[in-house]
């Protein structure tokens, strides 16, 4: 089991969420934020400072968002746009940095001002 950021991350700047993870296992893409299943202890600690409301419980997810279950894991994954290899279990986001791409679910949603 582990969390995920759901869509009303999409577009959002907050980041709280990072600085209050204690393994490092929320990575920046370009318009969403996304838990690495494998990384997260299932500790909630991004869950209660999640100023959006984004973060659930996978068990918790509201049906209309079932879909960032599966999407979470895909950018973790699958080979994203622009890089030649998954994204995997680097063990921390913080030495990557911001990843500047999404998903496809993520990309293809409409963009928020």
């Amino acid at each position: 089991m582990t969390y995920v950021i759901g869509r009303e991350c999409v577009d959002v700047t907050d980041m709280s969420c990072v600085q209050e993870c204690p393994v490092d296992c929320i990575y920046q893409g370009d318009r969403a934020l996304y838990i690495n299943p494998r990384e997260c202890v299932d500790c909630g600690a991004c869950k209660l400072i999640c100023r959006v409301d984004a973060i659930y419980y996978d068990a918790d997810l509201p049906e209309d968002q079932l879909a960032f279950l599966a999407d979470n894991a895909a950018f973790f994954d699958e080979v994203l746009p622009g890089r030649d290899a998954p994204l995997g279990s680097p063990g921390g986001a913080g030495a990557i940095g911001r990843i500047g791409v999404d998903t496809p679910l993520v990309s293809a949603l409409p963009v928020r001002s």
